[in-house]
């Protein structure tokens, strides 16, 4: 059990107290943070409270979480999209609305429920219980190729080409409105959104990021086709970039427009390929995930 202690400041006076923790604790949803309140482990000064409860400067919350549910972490027969898989690592095409690890609310159908029931025991530990072989992840609303690695040293060695930026990542995309360019690098420190800790944002005490993209195909014009090729990688790194020189995707209601005129699951991005130096082999190898359908169906409609 974790327990936080907040001082409430002036600047978050008469907020509901479910909302401003949940956007305290981004890997939390509103409806955790509501559950923690009515099993009473949210307090505020002292008492127990409910979700409606609107803060006033000084009220001091105590927030006691729970330590991860590790036992409800169960293999799943899921059907994973195994693109190619030997003694030491497996590629796989992760689908749209599938969350990559266990996560407070998530305990089922990810990813890694779904690696426990192939692999079994042959998955790496180093990072824990909850994300076993899990070296990197992509949002539960992208899609395409990720690695997962079965042991501990190869884990190791595609985490060490992660750190110095050395793996292949190439990304595809349709962005609102037409680039001028054919081409381009966005650069921008990236960290938490200081207005809203959900968010992402360029921001001067975030970590260097950067982002190169070329147009694959201006469409109508309204939309563009892209490829992003990743020279970092930080959290909604493509999401943010394309944003903040007003070219968000198509589909994220979070950095861009709110209307989904398409009625899309989230952003239009597709984890299209991923290369790095084989563990085992140290031969470079590179991996490719097709277009999901959804994807294709929008540039035949945006294209014509």
């Amino acid at each position: 059990m974790k327990v936080h202690n907040i001082s409430i400041t002036e600047d978050y006076e008469d907020i509901r107290i479910d909302k401003y923790l949940a956007d305290f604790f981004p890997d939390y949803s509103r409806s955790y943070i509501q559950q923690l309140i009515k099993d009473n482990l949210v307090k505020v000064n002292h008492n127990n409270i409910k979700s409606s409860y609107r803060l006033t400067m000084d009220d001091i919350l105590e927030i006691s979480i729970p330590d991860p549910k590790i036992l409800e972490i169960t293999p799943q027969n899921l059907d994973l999209d195994i693109i190619y898989e030997d003694e030491d690592i497996i590629i796989i095409n992760k689908p749209k609305g599938m969350v990559v690890h266990p996560s407070a609310g998530h305990y089922e159908n990810t990813l890694v429920n779904g690696l426990l029931y192939h692999c079994k025991d042959s998955l790496s530990s180093i990072n824990g219980i909850l994300r076993p072989g899990i070296v990197h992840r992509i949002d539960m609303d992208t899609t395409g190729v990720l690695v997962v690695c079965k042991n501990n040293a190869s884990h190791q060695f595609i985490s060490d080409q992660l750190k110095v930026h050395s793996i292949t990542r190439k990304y595809h995309a349709i962005v609102c409105h037409n680039l001028g360019a054919d081409s381009g690098t966005i650069e921008g420190a990236i960290g938490r959104n200081p207005n809203d800790r959900k968010k992402m944002a360029i921001t001067p005490n975030g970590k260097p990021a950067i982002t190169h993209y070329t147009v694959l195909d201006h469409l109508n014009r309204l939309y563009n086709y892209v490829e992003c090729m990743l020279e970092t990688g930080r959290t909604h790194q493509i999401r943010v970039h394309m944003a903040s020189i007003h070219h968000p995707l198509l589909g994220d209601t979070v950095y861009g427009s709110t209307k989904n005129e398409f009625k899309l699951q989230g952003q239009t991005l597709h984890a299209k390929v991923l290369g790095f130096i084989h563990p085992r082999t140290k031969e470079y190898v590179e991996f490719e995930a097709p277009l999901p359908e959804y994807f294709q169906h929008l540039l035949i409609k945006l294209g014509n």
